[in-house]
């Protein structure tokens, strides 16, 4: 395998997985969290319980942190490469999916923890949760948006010098 066929492993596999994630966190943004917000209390805090010991698994931990991994090894790579500009647009990406987990793990995943161990008033427990774990939820999905758009754009660099 070629120097820059290994370069396009990682970088495919940054790009893919960062548009999963990006995806997942846009889902919630456009329906799960307005369709939990039209029910009860109740259901809303069991449903948001249940997704969370369900997402809570070893394929979205190795999506989640494997995506972060390749992405600092294809800007790494490009840099390698002698792609400066296609390096710091990799760069930006590994940033800006850096964001997104460090929001996943300051704000949502706290918020998670608190929700599970929540008394029996359901009412309380939804207000202290939900307006703070959306807003997380959308700076994510922005962050990883962002991050594909940038790996779109070293995908682009990197298939123009590969055709050089």
């Amino acid at each position: 395998m070629t120097a820059t066929a290994k370069e396009s492993v990682s970088l495919v596999a940054a790009t893919v997985g960062t548009g999963l994630m990006a995806g997942l966190y846009f889902a919630f943004d456009v329906s799960v969290m307005p369709g939990l917000g039209r029910g009860d209390d109740q259901t809303y805090v069991t449903a948001m319980r249940n997704i969370n010991e369900a997402i809570d698994n070893g394929l979205f931990g190795l999506l989640f942190l494997g995506t972060f991994l390749a992405t600092g090894l294809a800007a790494s790579q490009q840099q390698r490469g002698g792609r400066p500009n296609a390096a710091r647009w990799g760069w930006l990406a590994f940033a800006l999916y850096g964001l997104s987990m460090a929001v996943t793990a300051m704000v949502n995943i706290p918020l998670n923890n608190q929700l599970a161990l929540a008394g029996p008033d359901a009412a309380a427990a939804r207000s202290r949760f939900a307006n703070r774990w959306t807003s997380g939820n959308l700076v994510r999905t922005v962050a990883c948006t962002a991050a594909l758009t940038a790996l779109g754009r070293v995908l682009t660099l990197h298939g123009r010098a590969a055709a050089a």
